[in-house]
This record gives structure tokens, sequence and C-alpha cells, in this order.
């Protein structure tokens, strides 16, 4: 696959579709299977808050990952994400209940860089609060 997306057709500020990623703590679970981190802050809420967090939290790995599907699914090949690196600020917390959370990410074109390539700057929110800074993906577009 390559990008559907084409490099002429972007200009600095070309903003990408927002997403909206409901977590719940089943989604945490199965996140943990996957990837082995059964570390008990991701599951356990009596052990979440004795370690001072509000409640149980998602994974910061999964939180990335979720983020990163707007520039993924925008580009439309995810092996045109040539570099991605972001600064964990919140957690997402995640309640016990039937609705969980929401991550809700936007994206814009931050630069035009070479070789067809864009910078994409991501902003991640879950209830009113910034998890994660300086999100920021490299993408070669078509």
């Amino acid at each position: 696959m390559t990008a559907r997306i084409a490099y002429a057709d972007v200009e600095v500020g070309t903003e990408l579709p927002a997403g909206s990623f409901p977590v719940t703590r089943a989604t945490l679970v199965r996140y943990a299977g996957a990837s082995g981190d059964f570390n008990p802050i991701h599951w356990n809420e009596r052990f979440a808050k004795e370690v001072g967090l509000p409640n149980v939290i998602a994974h910061g790995m999964f939180t990335m990952a979720e983020a990163v599907r707007v520039v993924t699914d925008w580009a439309g090949d995810p092996a045109a994400v040539v570099e991605y690196g972001v600064r964990f600020t919140k957690p997402v917390v995640v309640p016990d209940d039937d609705e969980g959370a929401l991550i809700e990410v936007t994206g814009k074109v931050a630069a035009l860089l070479e070789d067809n390539r864009v910078r994409v700057d991501l902003v991640a929110t879950s209830a009113g609060q910034k998890v994660l800074g300086m999100s920021r993906a490299v993408v070669r577009l078509a």
C-alpha cells in the first residue's frame, strides 16, 4: 500500500478528520492480553487508587496508538508513518461503567518536509484534558 493522500494536495494548516475512540475496561483487558502489560493500574481500581491514581487508567502505548489512527486513517496506509512520538501528559481515566472514557483526537499538517513528507501535529484529549503532549507524526505521502 501507499498513502492515498498526495503531497501536492496538502498545505500547512490542512486539518485531518478528527477521531473519537471509546475505551472501556473490557478494551483495557483485551489490550493487556495482546501487549502482555498486565500492570494492575490498568484493571484493578483498588490498586490504582492505592498508588495515587484517580481510578484505572488506559495504557500509555494504547493511548498513543489510538491517537495515531487519525493519521493512518487519513493517509490510507499505516506504513506511511515514518516517525511518531509523544509525551504522556495526563492519564486516560477509565471508569467501571458502560461508557468508559473517550479519547478525542484532532490533527493538522504543521510542516511540509522533503521527500513528500509532512509533519502532522496531534491533539489528544480525554475528559477535557490534554493526555498527550508534543504528539507528532512524520508521514510520507504519495
